[in-house]
């Protein structure tokens, strides 16, 4: 997919290196075809690393995507240039009054605090309290996902015993929903967590399904029946390096983390690990965009609840054709 960017965003480079499409704001101006608009709530701190990741993930559909970075206007990130957020970012003021066919909420490195406790939680409500009116759907990411189950259905998350990181493998249980189209049987994703929301508490809610489950790592995906709402528990969008990056940064923490799982060639931390996950992230986000985001915004974005009703009518129509 052409992935519409700033002109001179860092991460354009390098996914140019990649051999990946990317269009930049001159070009695409010359192109007659309406792009979907895609708003990332970018809660990394290392948010060039994650807009890397993200973009990457989103490139292999024909489909062409204008992005828009977002980051919260009531933290103030430390782990970024000051000039990088002023020249590719905007707060929720900015936006408010638009419209966006996709919405992605990463996760954040404050899992074991209590979602109150986080300095930018009551933002972060009023920005999903939004989406559900401004947005066609929203895919929540790991703490994403644990915000969102919390703040729209009351899930909980639960601490864990220790860091659950590495690639685990997940079943699909219901083939039939586009979400998973193209899927194995069986595919594997990384998880990198503190935390979990109870697989019970996620099947007991009659609003979500639960569209794969592992037995050592949890539910990976669920989702309302519209597809209005996303979850992904794990980073089906990391690169090869980032469960790495973060073991060794452990380490060097002191924090004597264990390796994580399935994730180096016989468990050798020394060894350049295993890329096992990549064609199912580039499908997830593909079918997101064309199941959930293209094929369901009319193309001109007025009327939130007319939208809603399409989008269920249709992905209704969808599963039946199986």
């Amino acid at each position: 997919m052409p992935i519409r960017t700033q002109n001179d965003l860092p991460a354009k480079r390098r996914l140019e290196r990649e051999n990946i499409f990317v269009v930049d704001e001159d070009r695409a101006l010359h192109q007659d075809i309406r792009p979907i608009e895609i708003c990332i709530l970018n809660l990394m701190p290392l948010k060039e690393d994650t807009e890397l990741d993200i973009l990457r993930s989103m490139s292999n559909t024909p489909l062409q995507v204008n992005v828009t970075f977002l980051t919260t206007a009531s933290h103030r990130a430390s782990h970024v240039s000051r000039s990088h957020l002023n020249n590719f970012y905007l707060h929720f003021d900015d936006i408010k009054e638009e419209n966006f066919d996709g919405f992605l909420i990463t996760g954040a490195p404050v899992e074991m605090k209590a979602f109150e406790d986080v300095d930018y939680w009551k933002e972060l409500c009023t920005i999903m309290e939004w989406t559900k009116t401004h947005v066609t759907s929203t895919l929540h990411v790991c703490w994403g996902a644990q915000a969102g189950a919390y703040y729209h259905y009351g899930i909980k998350k639960y601490e864990l015993s220790e860091k659950l990181s590495g690639v685990y493998p997940q079943r699909v249980e219901n083939r039939k929903i586009p979400l998973v189209r193209g899927f194995d049987d069986f595919f594997m994703a990384p998880v990198s967590r503190w935390t979990e929301c109870h697989s019970d508490e996620i099947r007991a809610c009659k609003d979500l399904v639960v569209v794969s489950d592992s037995p050592e790592a949890g539910i990976l995906l669920c989702m309302t029946n519209d597809g209005k709402q996303i979850f992904d528990f794990g980073h089906l969008e990391y690169d090869r390096m980032t469960l790495d990056r973060e073991y060794k940064r452990d380490l060097k923490k002191g924090m004597r983390p264990q390796i994580p799982v399935n994730y180096y060639p016989a468990d050798d931390p020394t060894k350049r690990p295993l890329l096992q996950w990549r064609s199912h992230a580039n499908a997830l986000y593909s079918n997101w965009l064309n199941y959930y985001v293209y094929q369901m915004t009319p193309y001109d974005f007025i009327d939130a609840n007319r939208v809603i009703v399409q989008t269920s009518q249709a992905l209704t129509d969808l599963i039946k054709e199986e």
